[in-house]
């Protein structure tokens, strides 16, 4: 369990190299900054940013298979509801390589994303500045999702950026907090049996719904 943000700190390293570390040192002054003016995150958990969002956001990479992005094709990561960058745009300055899709529709957020991703160099990263509904399609390798959506809207809803099984299939990250096993629990069997639920590595109560 990641219980410290020393302990934080050690496991993001874990996931980039000096220069993605120090791009995450950076978003989190722009955050904390941008914090002041509108409400991004708590402002109690400023205090364990790395803890509490960064490595909160790095531990998804514990289900991606190593081979997923290794073959050199820009496989997109669309990541839902990105808010204040997580954990869409951790993602992007670990993985700089990857094609990172940022979906988030209220306009002040989508001001601050652009700006972290103008700051940081990620050129990879776009945000569309959409409703997802809005947005055409386009398939993805992985969808992750914090905070975005009820279990059975957002898979509704990501349905249509989703590859079959047999294409390689879309990996779906979507840490659900407390309610993870139940969300799961409600969804019909034939859907439920393609997911299950790991124990996050930042609270010992939440989960993430992992599948495809």
């Amino acid at each position: 369990m990641i219980a410290t943000e020393s302990d934080a700190r050690d496991y993001v390293a874990r996931w980039g190299d000096a220069a993605a570390i120090s791009r995450l040192e950076r978003f989190s002054e722009l955050l904390i900054a941008e914090n002041q003016r509108q409400n991004l995150i708590s402002r109690p958990s400023e205090a364990q940013i790395w803890q509490r969002h960064i490595a909160d956001s790095a531990q998804l990479l514990e289900y991606i298979p190593r081979e997923t992005f290794a073959d050199g094709k820009r496989r997109v990561w669309l990541d839902l509801g990105t808010g204040a960058g997580f954990p869409g745009l951790v993602i992007a300055a670990l993985l700089p390589n990857v094609t990172v899709k940022l979906v988030e529709s209220r306009g002040r957020r989508v001001e601050f994303l652009q700006h972290c991703i103008d700051d940081l160099g990620l050129n990879q990263c776009t945000v569309l500045g959409e409703r997802l509904e809005k947005i055409t399609p386009f398939e993805c390798r992985v969808i992750s999702a914090r905070a975005f959506a009820p279990l059975k809207k957002l898979l509704r809803l990501s349905a249509p950026f989703s590859t079959a099984p047999s294409t390689g299939g879309t990996i779906h990250l979507l840490p659900k907090g407390r309610s993870a096993a139940q969300e799961l629990a409600e969804l019909k069997p034939a859907i439920r049996k393609m997911f299950h639920v790991e124990q996050s590595l930042t609270d010992r109560d939440a989960g993430i719904i992992v599948g495809g």
